[in-house]
């Protein structure tokens, strides 16, 4: 079964998730910690824990969800996953952050390539890869069926979806992704998005105005 713990990090409150299981093994999701103080609430809690992290999840590139990338990704020695059309992304962030007033580290470039065909797995665990792009061109979202759960970073929100109108988001893109993957798991799964409050599919679906499509 997995556990998680759920970290809101940065000025634009990135949700960031820690994942384990019973063997301890857990993967980072989102890293979007800035501050010293924040990467040392997540270093803390992994060690007060007893966790043994074993990769850095990121749902996509945009540099809020990416701060903490180098930060993570030495403190445990793991490697970060992205999918490839987002690892530009990744290349640019310090750009990016620059232009927002934020100063970082250079995340790792040398990332794994995430893949719907090759499932994701730590301990006794495993969450599947969907290729759920719209908000960027290599947006993805993490589902673990067993479990319940899909990570669904910036594509899914509750009471609303991603945006659109930034460099490499398409709405028809990202309406297929919501038509054709994420609202098509079990209604009971607990969305888990990459802002705000944990939601369900099932809530989604009955109440969000922006799935009238």
């Amino acid at each position: 079964m997995i556990e998680r713990k759920t970290f809101y990090f940065n000025d634009l409150r990135v949700c960031c998730y820690v994942l384990w299981d019973n063997t301890g093994e857990a993967v980072i999701v989102d890293p979007g910690c800035y501050s010293d103080r924040e990467k040392e609430r997540l270093r803390d809690f992994v060690s007060k824990k007893g966790l043994t992290p074993v990769k850095l999840l990121n749902t996509h590139g945009h540099f809020d969800h990416i701060m903490g990338n180098k930060f993570v990704a030495d403190t445990w020695k793991i490697k970060s996953y992205i999918h490839p059309k987002d690892k530009g992304q990744l290349e640019r962030a310090q750009e990016y952050c620059a232009m927002f007033g934020y100063e970082i580290d250079r995340p790792p470039y040398d990332t794994e390539d995430l893949d719907e065909n090759v499932p994701l797995r730590f301990g006794d665990s495993e969450l599947k890869v969907l290729y759920t792009p719209g908000h960027t061109m290599g947006g993805v979202s993490f589902y673990s069926k067993e479990d319940r759960i899909i990570l669904t970073g910036d594509s899914l929100f509750a009471g609303s979806i991603g945006r659109t109108d930034l460099p490499g988001g398409d709405y028809d893109m990202l309406v297929s992704s919501l038509s054709g993957k994420i609202l098509k798991v079990d209604p009971d799964t607990a969305v888990l998005p990459g802002h705000g409050a944990e939601t369900t599919i099932a809530h989604e679906i009955a109440t969000n105005p922006f799935l009238c499509f």
